[in-house]
């Protein structure tokens, strides 16, 4: 059985969110059912009373193949059977983080003071890279603040440690809790009692929007200074689901993006009122319009005869004004590459509207949860990631963030990834323009086709054994030398 189980709170009025959402919560059980699933072979008596007595009307019966409760499946999935399971896998630290000289852990601030890094989980470590930065910042005596957003986290997480620590210690914390994350309402009101508790300052975000993006910001006194240090990323701060679902985060001290961000926790805590960002587009005042924009430049490069090109990774796409952008580039020729994992309302390759469209969904051992937003810009390709897909909830109803990337090399980084998903060599699903899913799995003459995620943990092993190779070499002759670049 379905339950109805939103809930619904009225911000304006409730003087205390945190108190009104916990009543709430004690009524979702007993929410109206919308929806009966049973067996084929149930037995009509027992159906009869089942709709009787939940009060369901015949148009919400639905009748199914067995079973419905494919949680039992975990019984077969738990079977001690290692040759039909994916090899072991655990995430390795990113070369630009990794331990240089000794085992202890590489300074954080002094390894993003000197470039930016774009960590790429699950095969950069999670623990290693964001856990770092956040548990980092809160040990550190230097550091005067930290400000995040906690949308999702796991149940025992250290960042919320971290944070808590941090404050006790005499930091400043301020944390934008989202008590309105569907069915983690209750976990994240335990968490921000808990931050409460030790000292941070906790806000539930701006009155009719959830806060959706993923920030962290640092705040650190350097002696000859005041420095900003940012993580802005694609999935949660929770470091059992970056182990399952792929993600992409930027670490960086860029004095533009940091400032940008530093404005926005103060218009999220109430602190100002600023909309416009120079490096940042933030929903719902500029994704979806900054979106536009720069599919119209790229409408306009093809016209004018430059390099023009537009590739999106996103979960769903659904609004009707970024899909009609899209078809109008396709109309004028620029070649518009979508990796969408979920709900595609677009059609590909429709004579006269969609012709130089393409839609691809790759299903693997990894959940592929990253957003990118990637533009060949006249043959200078601009590349952005960020927390929004592009459907009416995250542009129009949802506080988003998506951050222009500022290194070609991380750009580049990114546009070869872009190259992987869209290979023909690639296995993956394709949409048609009837609207269906074509599962490719081989190639013509029958041979597999590469698995992308398979791919990605053995490009990222080799760069691991590359450098510390390297590392070996360096500490064997005593001398420091150039590491070279390893690209994905």
């Amino acid at each position: 059985m379905t339950r109805n189980e939103d809930l619904e709170v009225e911000e304006d009025d409730a003087e205390n969110l945190l108190t009104a959402l916990e009543k709430e919560l004690q009524r979702r059980r007993f929410g109206s059912p919308v929806r009966l699933e049973v067996e084929e072979s149930m037995d009509p008596h027992i159906l009869e009373l089942l709709v009787s007595e939940l009060d369901v009307s015949a148009s919400e019966v639905f009748h199914l193949p067995g079973p419905l409760d494919l949680t039992g499946l975990n019984g077969v999935a738990d079977l001690d059977r290692p040759e039909l399971k994916y090899p072991a896998f655990v995430p390795h630290t990113h070369n630009h983080l990794a331990e240089v000289e000794s085992a202890s852990p590489v300074d954080m601030f002094a390894a993003i003071a000197r470039r930016d890094v774009l960590v790429h989980h699950p095969y950069d470590s999670f623990a290693t890279s964001v856990q770092r930065f956040i548990e980092q910042a809160a040990a550190d005596p230097n550091v005067l603040a930290i400000k995040q957003t906690l949308y999702r986290t796991s149940g025992d997480s250290p960042v919320i440690d971290a944070l808590v620590d941090a404050a006790e210690s005499g930091k400043q914390v301020l944390v934008l809790v989202e008590l309105k994350a569907r069915f983690d309402e209750q976990a994240n009101i335990r968490w921000a009692r808990k931050l409460e508790q030790s000292g941070c300052h906790v806000v539930y975000g701006l009155v009719g929007l959830k806060t959706h993006c993923k920030l962290a910001l640092v705040i650190r006194d350097e002696g000859v200074g005041i420095r900003r240090y940012a993580h802005i990323g694609t999935g949660n701060y929770n470091p059992k689901t970056a182990r399952a679902y792929e993600d992409l985060g930027l670490l960086t001290a860029d004095e533009g993006i940091t400032s940008d961000i530093g404005s926005l926790f103060n218009n999220l805590s109430g602190f100002a009122r600023q909309r416009n960002y120079s490096h940042l587009l933030v929903a719902p005042e500029s994704v979806r319009t900054g979106l536009l924009d720069r599919i119209g430049r790229e409408i306009g490069h093809a016209q004018a005869g430059r390099p023009a090109r537009i590739r999106i990774k996103a979960n769903s796409i659904v609004d009707e004004a970024t899909i009609d952008a899209l078809y109008r580039a396709s109309q004028a020729g620029v070649p518009v590459d979508l990796w969408i994992r979920g709900i595609c309302a677009l059609r590909p390759g429709v004579p006269g509207l969609s012709d130089n469209i393409t839609v691809r969904s790759i299903l693997g051992r990894f959940l592929e949860h990253s957003r990118v937003f990637w533009f060949e810009n006249g043959g200078e390709p601009q590349a952005w990631i960020g927390s929004a897909d592009l459907m009416h909830r995250n542009l129009d109803r949802r506080v988003e963030v998506l951050v222009e990337i500022p290194s070609q090399s991380h750009v580049r980084d990114l546009g070869e990834l872009l190259d992987r998903g869209f290979d023909d060599r690639t296995a993956g699903w394709v949409l048609a323009a009837d609207g269906s899913w074509q599962r490719r799995s081989r190639a013509a003459d029958s041979t597999a086709l590469v698995d992308l995620q398979a791919t990605l943990i053995a490009a990222h092993r080799r760069r691991r054994e590359a450098t510390t190779t390297v590392r070996r070499g360096q500490r064997s002759t005593g001398r420091r030398q150039v590491t070279p670049t390893v690209r994905r």
